[in-house]
C-alpha cells in the first residue's frame, strides 16, 4: 500500500536538495505540488495522495514517479550535474 507520509517525505527530500533549506514546511510542499495549502491540509488529514499533482511535479523535476510512489530506482530520469 502506498502511504501518504512516505510519498510526501520523498517530495520533501527533493525540495530540500533543490532549495537548500534546512526545513521544508507543508506549505512548501503544497506550493511545489501546485495545491492550495488548505486543501493540502485536508488531504494530509485524509491521507489522500494527489496523483495528478505528483505526476506534474515529477515531470517538472525530472523525477521518476515510481520512485516518488514506490521508492523504486532510479530516482532521477536524467543525470543531474
Amino acid at each position: 500500500m502506498i502511504e501518504f507520509q512516505d510519498v510526501m517525505s520523498r517530495v520533501k527530500e527533493i525540495l530540500l536538495k533543490e532549495n537548500k533549506k534546512e526545513k521544508i514546511r507543508d506549505r512548501d510542499i503544497a506550493d511545489s505540488l501546485d495545491l492550495d495549502p488548505q486543501y493540502f491540509a485536508v488531504i494530509k488529514r485524509r491521507k489522500k495522495i494527489p496523483y495528478e499533482h505528483l505526476a506534474y511535479f515529477c515531470k517538472k523535476h525530472y523525477i521518476s514517479l515510481n520512485w516518488i510512489l514506490l521508492e523504486q530506482k532510479p530516482q532521477h530520469l536524467k543525470t543531474i550535474s
